[in-house]
């Protein structure tokens, strides 16, 4: 078992980029820590530090490497490394993922997801994952709301990927 911390340092930092798709059930942030030359491993542990003392159950990593994995594991989080790369077969990932999220998400799991940064490519998944699971059936609904969480207008890219999931098994 992970040691406890006390004082101000028990309930860790927020992640950076830490954003709600599904109140209480599904969010994202940027990789604990930061990634490139902005990452730092104090900030890493208080953010996973963070994630632990919040409740959530799984922490799920879509960036290709599995850099600082096992920190998870060291901190008493549970995670799953999904890597998702532009080599991959979108619908075939997009398909298995969003299958993963629902059981998780059914079973009472609080999520967060990574990837390196909150941009247009994960904020996309997952308003593909809102109108795919049936929450926001409405193609131009689904881009709305999902802009209106990221704070932004999405990239083509992103847009595409929410009108196209309804297609996936």
């Amino acid at each position: 078992m992970p040691p406890r911390l006390r004082g101000k340092w028990a309930l860790g930092i927020t992640p950076r980029n830490f954003t709600w798709i599904i109140k209480d059930k599904l969010a994202v942030c940027e990789r604990p820590g930061g990634y490139g030359e902005n990452h730092r491993r104090v900030r890493r542990q208080e953010e996973i530090i963070w994630i632990r003392e919040n409740g959530f159950g799984c922490i799920i990593s879509i960036i290709p490497a599995p850099h600082n994995l096992h920190n998870y594991e060291e901190l008493g989080v549970n995670y799953r490394h999904r890597p998702f790369s532009a080599a991959d077969d979108q619908n075939l990932w997009l398909s298995h993922f969003y299958r993963e999220l629902r059981e998780l998400i059914n079973a009472g799991t609080k999520i967060v997801i990574h990837g390196e940064e909150v941009g247009d490519r994960l904020i996309g998944i997952m308003g593909g994952y809102i109108r795919w699971s049936g929450l926001v059936p409405d193609e131009s609904q689904a881009i709305a709301i999902t802009e209106r969480i990221a704070g932004r207008q999405l990239d083509p890219w992103a847009r595409q990927l929410i009108l196209t999931t309804p297609r996936l098994l």
